[in-house]
């Protein structure tokens, strides 16, 4: 414990994980290893010379005790999550359409009244928490990093703090007790889970719901998103390990729903036992997961398919790079990083990735490599003839607005097997499965 608090405090430490972070089994079977990873916001400035950069081991296990799929290393949280954090959850629309959805699918669950508190831990921007406020409720954000300050400047309250015990007392003593407490994004991310759930309970009325959005481990594994493994994420919960952590602590699941944010998620509600009705969602999901063989055949195949994905993937750009065609890569999103390393692209097969205008990324170099980020209208001032999109889990959305801006190039949708697609967005030129 010593150990975990010392990493909390930002030594540069990191924890190789022996035991299962749920349930302290040493049941890990590991999955897939992804070889030594940089920290994904690690972006040294276009023409910076190259100098020493850390790598990370990037190992998925999984728990054949309590089901939790985790990664194998626990990185320094300082490290993973610079004051400076890019990400910036307003940004994207799927994002913003989601946040929506989730206000409008709360009011079906519990009435909401005026006086409620809604509470969001990792509350970036303040994206999610505006959906409250703008509909009469009262709002107040935790975020560790300076995006909070975007949250501050639109008018809702934020404490700029890493979510800990500690801090779930300070902000209780402060507003009092929450009806809703959301964590979107970030459940997964935090080390010490159990406290962690400590510091909600604490913060969370009687009766209020506890809900929570994290990657889906049946969705990783079906549409073989190898690139969100990396060390931001610590934890892939499928609902089974989900009910094994919660229960723990006093809480029941009564809804959940899979949700599309970041290539598949998973939504769940979750309450003190008998303070709400369990939904059907619950066994039916549960249920699911039993008839898809994820913790037999899914999770035995899951290797292989990654290797046979990513030879596919270099089989593809081999072709192209032999012709002399030119491929930008677009969006540079977190998974962006695991999927250019471990694949082994660097920039004489990438020649740039395009991010928006005003990203934070833009004249930086991609992680591990000196790939440079520039802005998204080079796309469309030099035409290459193709376009990676790094962000293939919004690739409708990616390839509907990039052809209505003037790209005229055909696009290349790496998972979850390499396609190439003409501009209109729907033909299939080349498949490798």
């Amino acid at each position: 414990m010593k150990t975990v608090k010392a990493l909390a405090q930002g030594t540069g430490s990191s924890i190789a994980v022996s035991r299962c972070q749920t349930c302290d089994s040493d049941r890990l079977e590991s999955i897939l290893f992804l070889g030594y990873l940089p920290p994904v916001n690690t972006m040294p400035t276009i023409g910076e010379r190259p100098k020493e950069q850390p790598g990370y081991p990037a190992e998925l296990l999984y728990c054949r005790n309590c089901s939790l799929a985790q990664l194998g290393l626990i990185v320094d949280p300082a490290i993973l999550f610079p004051p400076q954090y890019p990400y910036s959850s307003g940004t994207t629309k799927v994002l913003r359409d989601n946040f929506k959805e989730l206000y409008d699918e709360c009011s079906t669950v519990v009435a909401l009244k005026p006086s409620d508190l809604i509470i969001d831990i990792g509350s970036n921007d303040g994206t999610l928490l505006s959906n409250f406020k703008n509909a009469g409720h009262k709002v107040f954000g935790i975020e560790p990093t300076l995006m909070g300050n975007k949250a501050v400047e639109a008018g809702i309250p934020t404490e700029l703090a890493f979510f800990s015990v500690e801090t779930a007392a300070r902000v209780r003593d402060q507003i009092g007790k929450a009806q809703i407490i959301t964590a979107t994004n970030v459940f997964a991310h935090i080390e010490n889970i159990h406290s962690i759930v400590d510091g909600i309970l604490s913060l969370l009325d009687d009766d209020g719901i506890f809900i929570s959005e994290s990657h889906y481990l049946l969705s990783l594994i079906e549409t073989l998103q190898y690139d969100t493994i990396y060390h931001e994420h610590l934890r892939y919960y499928s609902l089974s390990s989900l009910k094994y952590l919660l229960n723990k602590h006093g809480l029941e699941l009564i809804h959940a729903k899979r949700i599309p944010t970041h290539g598949g998620s998973i939504r769940v509600y979750a309450a003190r036992k008998g303070a709400h009705k369990v939904l059907p969602s619950i066994e039916q999901i549960t249920e699911l997961e039993q008839k898809s063989g994820l913790a037999t055949t899914m999770l035995e195949q899951f290797k292989m398919r990654v290797t046979v994905s990513k030879l596919a993937l270099n089989s593809i750009l081999l072709d192209l790079k032999r012709s002399g065609h030119r491929i930008f890569g677009v969006g540079a999103p977190s998974r962006a990083s695991t999927l250019i390393n471990y694949v082994g692209i660097d920039d004489g097969i990438l020649d740039c990735v395009v991010e928006v205008k005003n990203s934070h990324k833009v004249g930086k170099n991609m992680p591990g490599t000196i790939i440079p980020v520039k802005e998204e209208g080079c796309l469309f001032e030099e035409q290459p003839e193709y376009a990676l999109l790094l962000s293939w889990h919004i690739k409708e959305e990616l390839m509907h607005n990039l052809t209505a801006k003037g790209f005229h190039g055909q696009y290349i949708v790496p998972l979850p097997h390499p396609v190439i697609v003409k501009n209109d967005g729907k033909t299939v030129v080349r498949e490798i499965k």
